[in-house]
C-alpha cells in the first residue's frame, strides 16, 4: 500500500489563512479556496470512491493540500508574489464574508485595487519551489 509519504508530487497545493480568523472562518475560507484550485485543474481530481458495500462517494483531490496560517501583511505579500510569478491563485477577502453569493463575491473583489485587497485567505497551485517561495513567512496551521 502506498502511503502519503511514499509519493512526491511535481506540484504543490497550499492554502494560507489569516491567523486572526475565527475557526469557522478558517474552515470556510479553506474549503472555498481549495474548490477554486479543483475547478481550475480537473486533472488534479482523482477517481470516485466506493466502500466495501458499494456505496459511492465523490472523487477528491489526488494530492495533499498544505494548510498554513499567516498574518495580514504576509498574506498581502504572498498574493503579490503569486500573481507576479503567474501562479494559479485563489483569493478570499474579508468583504466576501458579508456577501451571499458568487456574483456578489466577484463584485466585492473587483471593487478593490489589488494592493488594497483585505486578503484573509489564499490558495496557490504550481511547481513546489515557486509555491514555497510565494508563501514564505507563512507557518503550519495548528
Amino acid at each position: 500500500m502506498v502511503g502519503v509519504n511514499d509519493t512526491r508530487f511535481d506540484t504543490k497545493i497550499a492554502v494560507a489563512v489569516r491567523d486572526d480568523l475565527q475557526p469557522w472562518q478558517r474552515l470556510n475560507v479553506t474549503a472555498f479556496l481549495v474548490s477554486g484550485i479543483a475547478a481550475a485543474h480537473p486533472e488534479l481530481v482523482g477517481q470516485p470512491y466506493a466502500d466495501a458495500d458499494a456505496n459511492g462517494y465523490l472523487p477528491l483531490l489526488g494530492q495533499p493540500v498544505v494548510v498554513l496560517e499567516a498574518d495580514a501583511a504576509t498574506l498581502r505579500a504572498a498574493r503579490g508574489r503569486a500573481v507576479g510569478r503567474g501562479l494559479d491563485t485563489a483569493l478570499f477577502t474579508a468583504e466576501m464574508f458579508s456577501t451571499g453569493h458568487d456574483g456578489a463575491n466577484r463584485a466585492a473583489v473587483a471593487a478593490v485595487a489589488a494592493d488594497d485587497l483585505d486578503v484573509v485567505g489564499l490558495a496557490v497551485h504550481g511547481p513546489r519551489n515557486p509555491v514555497d517561495k510565494v508563501l514564505k513567512g507563512a507557518r503550519a496551521h495548528p
